[in-house]
């Protein structure tokens, strides 16, 4: 910048990219775990997570003038590594020097009288942590998580953050980056969501699921001749069940008849040798839960949620219950943000 002209110079949008993907290579020689902000698409978040957690920022007049700031350095790949851990985010953004700044944002857990009043508001709506993490559930649940002040999205006075540069302003260029890489994030794995917050899913979806329960139950009491079919258990859970074995058993053949002499000569002969490989017929197909442990448990570097949605046809939502499940029974662990590995014995 010259001595005369007080405005940086001008950098286009193709230069910062390439500036910014030119260091994230550095950086990833020296951090492999590194885990940068990508956007798919123009648009900041895609999900209903994602666009909440900017919606919610961007409705406070505390906020809403600064934040914008943050939009451009967020698209163009600035936002180089973003962490989301209980009460506090954690990244690295890329400015004007050549060192990445350090950001580091504060957000304080939900009082618990604030989370047992949502708690009571949600009372059994929930169907499953599938509908949760995919934003698939009534409306007036998405108004009680976004009511100002007390929902689940924290307010601009449950928000501390600072920043390494030296800029003088209170929310500069890479908080606000970082705040909507937040978003961003979110859209990948919902769950961190309530990481952040301090809070569990399992509180707002367990008693729906047993609310369910009690009531189909009841059901089956009344119709002492029909039992719990394996598609209400799904639909109830939000799994998808293995079909049992028994599906795939053949049918009971009817009584053979006598067979002829020729019939009974034919029988006795050795079968043609053959070189084809015999086809396995009636397999019984693996459960969701399985089929993903078992794609985790053959790689050795480790297995992220994109992957494991194109292999199984799943969608992200379904993987992220399923990774979450057979995390809490410590089958998998977290080798880096969003990538699992098998727990070896």
């Amino acid at each position: 910048m010259s001595y005369w002209n007080r405005f940086p110079e001008y950098v286009s949008v193709a230069e910062k990219k390439k500036k910014a993907a030119k260091k994230l290579k550095q950086l990833q020689k020296k951090m492999p775990d590194i885990k940068p902000v990508i956007l798919e698409g123009k648009a900041l978040a895609q999900t209903w997570w994602g666009k909440s957690w900017n919606q919610n920022l961007e409705r406070y007049a505390d906020y809403s003038n600064r934040i914008d700031r943050g939009r451009s350095y967020v698209r163009h790949g600035a936002v180089l590594d973003l962490g989301i851990e209980a009460g506090t985010v954690r990244a690295l953004v890329l400015g004007s020097s050549s060192r990445p700044y350090e950001v580091t944002i504060r957000i304080k857990a939900i009082s618990a009288t604030q989370w047992t009043a949502i708690k009571k508001q949600c009372d059994g709506r929930l169907k499953s942590l599938q509908d949760l993490l995919s934003g698939k559930f009534p409306r007036e649940l998405s108004d009680i998580f976004l009511t100002e002040g007390k929902g689940l999205f924290p307010s601009p006075k449950e928000i501390s953050f600072d920043c390494s540069c030296p800029d003088w302003a209170s929310m500069c260029k890479h908080v606000a980056s970082a705040l909507y890489g937040i978003g961003a994030r979110l859209d990948e794995d919902p769950s961190l969501f309530f990481t952040l917050r301090g809070v569990s899913t399992d509180d707002l979806v367990v008693e729906a699921i047993q609310d369910q329960t009690a009531e189909m139950l009841a059901k089956a009491e009344r119709k002492s001749t029909r039992v719990i079919k394996d598609t209400d258990l799904s639909s109830l859970f939000g799994l998808e069940l293995a079909t049992p074995p028994s599906a795939f058993l053949p049918e009971k053949t009817k009584p053979a008849l006598k067979k002829s002499s020729k019939q009974k000569a034919a029988a006795q002969k050795p079968p043609k040798s053959s070189t084809k490989t015999p086809i396995r017929r009636n397999r019984t197909p693996l459960a969701p839960i399985d089929l993903v442990a078992a794609i985790i448990a053959r790689s050795k570097i480790g297995v992220d949620s994109k992957t494991l949605s194109e292999k199984t046809g799943l969608p992200k939502t379904k993987i992220y219950a399923l990774v979450r499940q057979m995390k809490l029974q410590g089958k998998i662990k977290n080798k880096s943000h969003g990538v699992y590995v098998k727990v070896r014995g």
